[in-house]
């Protein structure tokens, strides 16, 4: 089921593009007529990353400053937010969290303006919120979700860019499919890289910018697949101490965004490669050159903020290929629901 998933995200992203980009506009244009001042973003797993990457659109492509949510503040400490002219976005592949619900709920009554993004528009999180945004995914059954993480991602910045006013964001993604496509027809090159990860113990993936969330997000799936221990660092955050744990037999993965998150990485890269890290690197060809081994990205003129719905892809593929070269099985990781219900 993850294998045939994530084969269809080229599908998702285009239906997304031809049958939700005006809607999402239209959501976005209404929002922005309210003028928010700040935007509060709740989620939980893989839907985490996904808003990690929607802070990062907003406030550098609006320069709106925005905080991840601690919804516990509310749904077990039952403070009283103040949340007048605040937007307060919540992304769940599902829309059943009970904790996510709660917290939108109190949101709202707070005076905020709240928007649901999720894969099911029937769900009580788009119930209760004000607007609701349909990443129209399809049914995920995989344990592991991917065609709701990168159809997320872009939905999220179609919204972006529909709050700011900007015109062209459809046209701007139309690439994405295609090089989705190609991506994900590089299976065998994949297969060969998860060999050097069979007998992993740990596993460190880094980078900064608009690729943080995917480091973020490939960790996870690493983690709930192969049940390697894999730690996400911001580059920045992994030169403040945590590259002390990293040797020559250190396997570490740098998703380098071509752009000015994969430049603030490039002084990483070379302390990783003084410390004689087996460093794979998943970007533009020249810093996978310099790398032992990586995967290039075909991004040639695509802005930084849309390249995180590709760096994602062969890093699912790892996740997949990695998990069958252990003997595990993806399908079935042990102690995950689809749904994760937390109060």
């Amino acid at each position: 089921m993850m294998s045939a998933e994530m084969d269809e995200q080229p599908a998702v992203l285009r239906r997304l593009l031809t049958e939700g980009a005006e809607a999402i506009r239209a959501t976005a244009e209404a929002i922005a007529q309210k003028r928010p001042r700040f935007v509060l973003l709740a989620a939980r797993g893989s839907s985490d990353h996904a808003a990690l990457y929607a802070k990062y659109l907003l406030e550098v492509r609006l320069g709106l400053p925005c905080g991840l949510s601690s919804m516990s503040t509310t749904t077990a400490y039952g403070a009283t937010p103040r949340l007048q002219d605040v937007l307060v976005i919540t992304v769940s592949q599902s829309g059943g969290s009970p904790d996510l619900v709660a917290s939108t709920q109190a949101a709202r009554a707070a005076g905020a303006v709240t928007l649901a993004v999720t894969n099911n528009p029937d769900s009580a999180l788009a119930a209760v919120s004000e607007h609701h945004v349909d990443v129209l995914a399809g049914p995920e059954r995989a344990l592991p979700a991917t065609k709701t993480y990168t159809a997320s991602l872009l939905a999220l910045y179609l919204l972006a860019e529909g709050l700011r006013g900007g015109d062209g964001a459809a046209e701007a993604a139309a690439p994405v499919p295609e090089l989705a496509e190609r991506i994900l027809a590089r299976r065998e090159e994949v297969r060969t890289l998860a060999a050097r990860y069979r007998f992993a113990e740990r596993m460190v993936i880094t980078s900064r910018g608009f690729g943080y969330p995917t480091a973020r997000e490939a960790a996870l799936k690493l983690m709930e697949t192969s049940y390697i221990p894999a730690l996400a660092y911001s580059g920045a955050d992994l030169l403040h101490g945590p590259l002390a744990m990293v040797d020559n037999v250190s396997p570490v993965i740098a998703v380098v965004t071509e752009g000015r998150g994969g430049e603030a990485l490039r002084p990483v890269l070379d302390r990783l490669r003084g410390r004689g890290a087996d460093l794979v690197v998943v970007g533009p060809r020249p810093q996978v050159e310099a790398a032992a081994a990586g995967f290039v990205l075909p991004v040639d003129g695509l802005p930084e903020e849309l390249q995180p719905v590709l760096e994602i892809l062969p890093l699912q593929l790892l996740a997949y290929e990695v998990t069958l070269a252990r003997g595990q099985d993806p399908d079935a990781p042990r102690a995950l629901a689809k749904v994760t219900e937390t109060h």
